[in-house]
């Protein structure tokens, strides 16, 4: 305590009170740049990155139903670009992914011939689909979920992706960080203008699934 002894006259305790003020407002005093160098150090850390979709190892791929129940059809998209952005400190992001549709396959030719066609998807008057969105509801500092849009045959509504896993580690042999993760989400094809068939009993319901690897920029 300050005046522990009390064996001291005024002027003793005077002197010490107004010493123990001046050094209470120094600390004040410290107490703010000590805060604001705290603040800009922690701020360093929380940086968001840049990876960059490797189309070689990203597959969005589809199920669609055929004769309203008779087989379900299976086909993928094989060539994307685009990229993600990633917080891990401050668990925020975001996706961009455009989707080359004249590269659709179903493992048949004349399904794909058909399916780029005007009466399904028009690939040449619309020949990219767009995927854009939020990473979030991060837990253990991994997303687990995309709060997005997708624009197909130049129709865009909101879609959510559920993402499934996700992991980011160094490529063992490009040396530098990769994020890869596995995601799904349902859709209506007849929201976009696809109702072909609609009226023979086919299901319009779409279930999309997205396999996608992502490294990290190079300056």
């Amino acid at each position: 305590m300050l005046f522990k002894s009390q064996n001291l006259g005024l002027q003793e305790k005077l002197l010490l009170f107004s010493k123990g003020r001046r050094m209470k407002k120094k600390y004040r005093l410290f107490r703010f740049p000590l805060a604001l160098c705290v603040l800009l150090i922690s701020g360093a850390h929380s940086e968001q990155v840049r990876y960059v979709i490797d189309s070689s190892h990203t597959y969005p791929s589809f199920e669609a139903d055929h004769m309203g129940g008779l087989s379900v059809w299976r086909g993928k998209i094989n060539s994307s670009s685009g990229y993600i952005l990633l917080d891990k400190n401050a668990s925020t992001g975001a996706v961009d992914v455009t989707l080359d549709m004249s590269t659709i396959d179903f493992g048949h030719e004349g399904m794909n011939d058909h399916v780029r066609n005007e009466d399904m998807l028009d690939v040449e008057k619309f020949p990219i689909s767009i995927y854009t969105g939020k990473l979030a509801r991060f837990v253990a500092g991994k997303p687990t979920e995309v709060h997005g849009e997708l624009t197909l045959r130049g129709i865009t509504k909101p879609l959510a992706l559920e993402i499934n896993q996700f992991k980011c580690m160094i490529h063992p042999r490009k040396k530098r960080e990769v994020c890869g993760a596995d995601a799904s989400a349902k859709f209506m094809r007849d929201d976009f203008g696809v109702d072909f068939a609609k009226q023979y009993g086919f299901k319009m319901d779409i279930n999309l699934r997205i396999s996608v690897e992502a490294l990290v920029e190079q300056n």
